[in-house]
């Protein structure tokens, strides 16, 4: 059984190094609960590459909290 935070991870890894916000994460993988992608983005930053800034989403062009995988 595949886990949100692996989902989360490949869904970021695929699109590296663009960022993504948590809301794209969000609908990309259909999650029912609207915190679960920004549970998890706070969850990944800060290991192997992955690191949350303010920058425009590659998905929606908005300006907000995004994650990337940078390294």
């Amino acid at each position: 059984m595949t886990t949100v935070l692996s989902q989360v991870r490949a869904l970021i890894e695929r699109l590296s190094p663009e960022p993504v916000c948590d809301d794209c994460i969000t609908e990309r993988l259909g999650l029912s609960v609207p915190g679960q992608a920004n549970h998890k983005t706070r969850e990944l930053a800060g290991q192997d590459g992955f690191e949350r800034r303010l920058d425009a989403c590659a998905l929606c062009g908005e300006t907000r909290k995004v994650i990337a995988k940078v390294r």
